[in-house]
């Protein structure tokens, strides 16, 4: 079966930023060396906190990354390329800081980008690069979360940015998204899910909804950055003080740390708001590759059936140290978790599955030895299918006599919520059909 082979990237750029006279060729090294080895033909890098931290001071220097990313031999074969960078700082109620890159191979010739206001496809053609205030650009949806979402009541650099895509016949969307992190650890202890994960939960369900109640049609979706999901931190902590007693020490009648210690007054771990150090702490993280902390990887749980995640088979992609000498090691800040997620919609998984095994599925992170900030970018490569003629089926409609019934059914349930089906209809190049039932509530 035919198929494009892509590769998607999620990376929070911020920290790459704040040396960019060392990080950006490190950065930009490692990318372009998984991009070499991978050979994809369609390239999406989604980045969040593009400019840095210090925006102000350090946005000038995206133009440098722009550069050293377009004019490298590696990319040098791909002719069609689309930037969208949110660069305006000064308009609070709409920046993001998110930055979405796509490279498109010459080989590719069917290559078509959505107008979001004029409802319909248009040709990519040559190098596009759309940057500053990018409000008015039409070929890219940006929305910020509504202001009563952010926990700490002021605007910060949460949202998505959404292209679609229609790439040798097949149609699907592509979003940039970055949720809200963990301010504290001693709120994120209290229980779980915290108040962190429960805000992160409350995003993602108005993100998902929007994009299935909007005026656009719906089709299959690949939803990729930095989610900020965290592990569980009461039982992360609770499994890594066995067999301790603790200690605590005020600062002003406030509790400042948490110190637990074992029955020979070894001090095993320390706990503050924005400090979380194991006396092994780069053995403990390495251990199983961080595997052991997957049973405490639980924020995605709420979306079972909605949202779909190749096995995680890589580190934690956070926090890790800003040191170019310690590339693989943790910060003794947060517990380390797999913050930058590549998601599908079931829709897009079908497209992804439906091509030989012959060349499978790759997830992982790039630069796992190497400084690339305190978040390793975490990439997908798949085979997605082409000429995927992605419908949603005409009232009463049917194939080989059997009736689907209403394209878009709404059933109330007892507790009042109303759970949605769509009955898609999947047709490929080799003429092999699949109905596809997408449920939602």
């Amino acid at each position: 079966m035919s198929g494009v082979p892509v590769l998607l990237i999620t990376a929070n750029v911020g920290s790459i930023f704040e040396e960019p006279g060392v990080m950006l060729k490190i950065w930009t090294e490692e990318f372009l060396s998984t991009v070499s080895r991978l050979d994809p033909k369609f390239i999406a890098l989604h980045c969040q906190e593009v400019g840095g931290k210090n925006y102000e001071q350090s946005m000038r220097h995206v133009e440098d990354f722009v550069r050293l990313l377009m004019s490298s031999e590696e990319l040098r074969l791909f002719d069609k390329v689309t930037v969208f960078l949110d660069e305006d700082f000064s308009s609070a109620e709409h920046f993001t800081a998110l930055g979405n890159f796509y490279f498109i191979h010459e080989s590719l010739k069917d290559v078509l980008l959505w107008d979001f206001k004029e409802y319909k496809f248009i040709p990519v053609h040559g190098k596009e690069v759309h940057s500053g205030n990018i409000e008015a650009v039409t070929t890219k949806e940006k929305a910020k979360f509504p202001q009563d979402f952010f926990p700490e009541c002021k605007w910060s650099r949460k949202g998505f940015l959404r292209t679609r895509w229609n790439i040798s016949g097949t149609i699907f969307d592509l979003i940039n998204i970055h949720l809200f992190h963990d301010a504290s650890n001693f709120v994120a202890m209290e229980t779980f899910p915290s108040v962190y994960s429960k805000t992160r939960r409350r995003a993602l369900e108005h993100t998902l909804e929007r994009f299935h109640n909007d005026q656009y049609q719906t089709v299959p979706y690949f939803l990729f950055g930095d989610f900020n999901f965290r592990t569980d931190t009461s039982g992360v902590i609770k499994k890594l003080t066995e067999d301790t007693h603790e200690n605590q020490l005020l600062s002003k009648g406030n509790i400042s740390k948490l110190q637990f210690r074992n029955n020979d007054e070894n001090l095993i771990l320390t706990l503050g708001k924005k400090e979380f150090s194991h006396h092994e702490h780069r053995q403990v993280f390495a251990a199983d590759g961080g595997q052991w902390l997957r049973e405490y990887d639980r924020e995605l749980e709420d979306f079972e059936g909605r949202l779909f995640e190749f096995p995680v088979e890589f580190v934690p992609s956070y926090p890790f140290e800003e040191d170019i000498n310690q590339g693989s090691n943790y910060m003794q800040t947060r517990v380390p978790a797999w913050c930058d997620r590549i998601l599908l919609s079931p829709t897009a998984k079908l497209l992804v599955e439906n091509i030989s095994s012959g060349d499978p599925v790759e997830y992982g992170i790039i630069g796992p030895t190497t400084c690339m900030g305190d978040h390793k970018p975490v990439y997908l490569r798949a085979i997605v299918s082409s000429d995927a003629d992605m419908m949603e089926f005409n009232r009463n409609c049917d194939i080989n006599g059997e009736s689907l019934g209403n394209p878009k059914e709404v059933m109330c349930n007892s507790n009042g919520t109303a759970t949605i089906t769509r009955y898609i209809h999947i047709k490929h190049a080799d003429s092999s059909v699949k109905i596809f039932r997408e449920t939602t509530v």
